[in-house]
């Protein structure tokens, strides 16, 4: 039987978290995922902690956290591809991440070597 698109978004939310759990140490309080066109585009929200949220309140803490959560992620996007292609069968041709200090929210888009979405039209 053939996935639909919700239940590959649905299994891409829950392997990211358990990969934020299992590589970072915690996961974030909410994960969703959605398959647009040739990239999936992951919102993860609540990924800081209290103290980081504290370091954020001057430009230098801001940009320490960005960079050391942005550097811990990167460090994983071998193993956070490789979960991509497992679950879709389609490789990640390119990888990209940012968080928002403001809102403790990450963005990650995966750039397939193909269209994803065009399977499920």
């Amino acid at each position: 039987m053939e996935k639909t698109k919700g239940t590959l978004e649905a299994e891409i939310s829950k392997a990211l978290t358990h990969w934020e759990k299992t590589y970072l140490g915690r996961g974030s309080i909410s994960v969703k995922s959605d398959i647009l066109r040739d990239m999936i585009i992951v919102s993860l929200r609540g990924i800081l902690t209290p103290a980081e949220y504290s370091l954020c309140k001057d430009k230098e803490g801001l940009l320490s956290v960005k960079e050391n959560r942005n550097s811990l992620v990167e460090s994983g996007a071998d193993e956070l591809k490789k979960i991509i292609f497992e679950i879709t069968g389609h490789e990640v041709t390119s990888f990209y991440t940012d968080i928002s200090t403001n809102t403790g929210e990450r963005i990650m888009v995966f750039k397939l070597a193909e269209d994803l979405q065009s399977k499920f039209d």
